[in-house]
């Protein structure tokens, strides 16, 4: 959420900045200014009465301590006004805040000013290529198809226990799930993350904080009896430890990791580029989040980007990133890389990771701050990124290495999986 102080102050800046993410109800600006001039108004007069009735009791006070009982009843007289008011004005005040807050949580957060101009995802800046593009014989199978072959995955068995998008791994392909996760919680670690073990489900003021509600509200799973939703990413869970906490400068930047499997109901979706893999409603996942100092959180941001690439690297696989157009990103984020694999058997890129900085628009939600190094307290910025999602880094993994013997396995993973081959008459 933007903060109402830089919001009045950069009216313009602000204005600029929303035109580079499209977005059109630039009237709320305007109307977010007013409110909070009528807030401030309303604050002042209450404040003002409020001193005025204190001031008026302890003159009464002084006065009956006096012997002065007549004057004292006057002024007494008038007490029952200056409640009146105070009430008024009070009532008056939660109202404005109110609208307030529902205007303030309609505008997104402000690109960052490396963010490309563009409306779609066609307008995303390519920041590089690396690896080798895979040159697979003209027969090679989608992932889908070798999953069925190999035994590895059972989407029809998912169908029929919950429904489409759940699929079922089984035998080397939910080792190889198992062994991934184990791999990039690892991998995490030695880079000085912590790993945490979250809740999977969430309440409506941990959405809140980290964006998910009410932007994405109907993209998630709700559970209406308890009034909790399903996790859709370990970041709200993750980032929510930190709602409503202080720390001390010399914390930052706190670093923490955690596998979770996500829920997401993909609501619209469908065609081909949905087949197997490539979306599910129920997948695993490696989140990485950080809390930093502003002056920091750019530089951070790089790092984790090289995180995730060196993931992609260990396991051989061709990858490109993209910096995201001011009309790709999501609502919450101040700039976002997305990390994208080749599928060399469906012939198209997939993303497996995003890393983003929020700057202060969690955090201003969260209420999540920092003790400056004058003593005072200051939002921090939040970052976090995939590191990685499971799906599409099977996917790409084994289209990408399949053979006439069968699917290898990459190096850094034998010692996780136990095995070097996916092979038919496997179990």
């Amino acid at each position: 959420m933007l903060q109402v102080n830089y919001i009045r102050e950069n009216r313009e800046k602000v204005l600029e900045r929303l035109a580079v993410k499209n977005f059109k109800q630039t009237e709320l600006v305007d109307e977010v200014i007013a409110l909070d001039n009528n807030r401030r108004q309303t604050q002042n007069k209450l404040d003002s009465v409020s001193a005025e009735a204190n001031s008026a009791a302890k003159q009464i006070g002084d006065l009956m301590r006096a012997g002065k009982k007549d004057e004292a009843e006057a002024i007494k007289a008038k007490t029952g006004a200056w409640k009146e008011e105070i009430k008024t004005l009070g009532d008056a005040l939660s109202a404005i805040e109110n609208d307030l807050q529902q205007k303030l949580v309609l505008l997104p957060n402000l690109p960052y000013i490396s963010v490309p101009k563009g409306v779609a995802a066609e307008d995303n800046e390519v920041v590089l290529e690396n690896g080798t593009m895979p040159n697979l014989p003209e027969n090679a199978l989608p992932h889908w198809e070798l999953a069925a072959k190999y035994k590895l995955i059972d989407f029809e068995l998912g169908v029929k226990i919950t429904g489409a998008g759940f699929p079922v791994y089984t035998g080397k392909g939910a080792k190889l799930q198992r062994a991934l996760i184990a791999y990039f919680l690892d991998e995490a670690e030695k880079a000085g993350f912590a790993e945490v073990i979250p809740p999977l489900v969430v309440n409506e003021a941990s959405g809140f904080g980290t964006t998910q509600l009410p932007d994405k509200e109907g993209q998630m799973y709700y559970i209406t009896e308890d009034k909790l939703y399903l996790i859709p990413t370990a970041e709200v869970p993750v980032t929510n430890l930190y709602r409503d906490v202080i720390l001390r400068a010399d914390e930052l930047p706190v670093k923490n990791c955690a596998y979770t499997q996500c829920f997401r109901r993909e609501a619209g979706s469908y065609g081909a580029h949905v087949r197997g893999l490539n979306r599910l409603h129920q997948f695993d996942k490696v989140e990485i989040v950080q809390i930093a100092h502003p002056d920091k959180s750019y530089e951070l941001l790089e790092q984790m980007s090289l995180h995730v690439q060196g993931l992609l690297q260990k396991l051989g696989l061709y990858y490109r990133v993209l910096r995201l157009c001011g009309g790709d990103m999501s609502f919450a984020s101040a700039l976002t890389y997305d990390m994208e694999t080749w599928s060399a058997a469906q012939q198209r890129w997939l993303e497996v990771s995003s890393v983003s900085n929020f700057e202060t628009f969690q955090s201003n939600r969260l209420k999540l701050r920092f003790r400056n190094a004058e003593g005072k307290t200051q939002l921090a910025h939040t970052l976090n990124g995939s590191a990685l999602a499971l799906p599409r880094i099977v996917a790409t993994l084994l289209e990408n290495n399949q053979t006439e013997k069968g699917i290898k396995i990459p190096e850094v993973l034998v010692p996780y999986t136990k095995f070097e081959w996916i092979g038919e008459g496997d179990q």
